[in-house]
């Protein structure tokens, strides 16, 4: 099964956001945004509740259902037209080296992606 990744390295999959989205029972949906909403609180210090969590589809879904609907990567890597920021010239900038603090996974992807270029 191929991976759906976004463009900072973050696979989808394993997203709790994309993971709440396609929860199917309302209670448990509920009890996953809020552990979402606690998460982010906990790391970025920016508080909410379950309610303002919403769905996400992922970034490259093109369904308008995204919850980093402001994101720097994000618009930063379709305005270079890349495909991942693996393949761009300024890897890994500031941006990304803020997310990798939180998930060093993302790191090790694109990283693998660069040792194949």
């Amino acid at each position: 099964m191929k991976e759906t990744m976004a463009y900072c390295g973050l696979i989808c999959r394993t997203c709790p956001i994309y993971l709440a989205t396609r929860q199917k029972d309302a209670e448990k949906k509920l009890e996953m945004r809020a552990e979402i909403a606690r998460q982010i609180e906990e790391i970025y210090g920016q508080k909410g509740s379950a309610e303002d969590i919403g769905d996400c589809d992922g970034c490259k879904a093109g369904t308008g259902r995204l919850f980093c609907t402001g994101c720097e990567i994000k618009q930063c890597a379709i305005g270079k037209e890349i495909e991942n920021c693996a393949y761009c010239s300024e890897y890994a900038c500031d941006k990304l080296e803020r997310l990798f603090v939180t998930d060093g996974g993302a790191r090790e992807r694109l990283d693998q992606i660069r040792s194949t270029l």
